[in-house]
């Protein structure tokens, strides 16, 4: 089963709207205001469309989200069952400060083909297309850096990695430092931070680390419309969140989860630009219109494009 084409623009319309609605918060160093500007717009426009669409991965429970909640269902009932996977404002703090790099992410599949992350950790792993077994969450840094430099035939002080700069990361970085590996630490932002291994233009060549669960299907999600190569292991260190996964029906806790068992069948994916980075320019006003960018994804047909679009502000 493929997601019919016509839905592109629909999901389109409700990430950059999201956006909007967001960057008119950025610089006002509020970004729980920002974070629920872009909810209230995605939940109205998702409502909007002719589907029977679940929220899998949305603002938390229902307990600490009143709105885009896991679990929450969407749409107006009158079409195809769908997956559906949000985080309206990606970079909650890019937007409070007018930094570059906030982005309004959604992501849909067929019924059952995305994963319902649990809100927990994940350590990761992405490149863009190699050969299978090259590069592995089990595999040691150095013995991925090496591998990953000798399939792209290129010096291993050629090579650059995406990680988020955090306390956690400390050994991995001082061991990239010491592998000579080019860095391209961010401060937040994981799902943009995979994509930069999407295209060569971005100059990244391995992103990984650890980073939020949820924001990993997310990244998957658009991964695998460029056949990249992604892994995933979900981080349980407390029992709230093993007792969580068990009721997800997570029962290997140790699983190491492919990019085929995140993001399964078809499926679209669209990330719009709130404040500009290098994949994204951010919302712009002139006059009576605001202008998005919205890096689209639809894995059926192998859409893959940066979309930019002129909408009214008052519609």
């Amino acid at each position: 089963m493929t997601i019919d084409k016509k839905f592109i623009d629909k999901f389109i319309k409700v990430s950059s709207k999201a956006a909007f609605a967001s960057s008119y918060l950025v610089g006002k160093k509020n970004k729980i205001a920002a974070d629920q500007a872009a909810v209230d717009s995605m939940r109205t426009e998702l409502n909007k469309i002719s589907m029977n669409g679940k929220v899998v991965i949305g603002e938390g429970s229902l307990d600490n989200a009143p709105m885009l909640y896991t679990g929450e269902y969407l749409g107006n009932k009158n079409g195809p069952d769908f997956d559906i996977a949000v985080d309206p404002l990606e970079g909650t703090n890019f937007a409070a400060n007018n930094l570059p790099g906030a982005i309004s992410v959604i992501a849909i599949a067929e019924k059952g083909n995305l994963f319902n992350a649990p809100e927990t950790y994940m350590d990761k792993i992405a490149t863009g297309k190699i050969e299978r077994g090259l590069v592995d969450l089990d595999y040691s840094l150095k013995k991925n850096i090496h591998n990953l430099a000798e399939f792209m035939n290129k010096d291993i002080s050629s090579i650059t990695a995406c990680i988020l700069d955090r306390p956690r990361h400390k050994k991995i970085i001082e061991e990239l430092k010491k592998l000579k590996v080019n860095l391209k630490l961010i401060t937040d932002g994981d799902v943009l931070g995979a994509l930069y291994v999407s295209n060569p233009k971005y100059d990244v060549d391995i992103f990984l680390g650890i980073g939020g669960g949820p924001e990993g299907v997310l990244a998957a999600s658009a991964l695998d419309a460029y056949n990249c190569h992604f892994q995933g292991r979900f981080i349980f260190n407390n029992d709230k969140d093993i007792n969580e996964a068990k009721k997800m029906g997570i029962t290997n806790l140790n699983k190491k989860y492919e990019l085929n068992e995140i993001t399964k069948g078809d499926s679209i994916f669209c990330a719009s630009g709130i404040t500009s980075s290098n994949v994204l320019q951010g919302i712009k006003i002139k006059g009576d219109n605001y202008i998005s960018e919205t890096l689209v994804t639809h894995k059926s047909s192998g859409f893959k494009k940066i979309i930019k679009s002129t909408n009214l502000i008052k519609e």
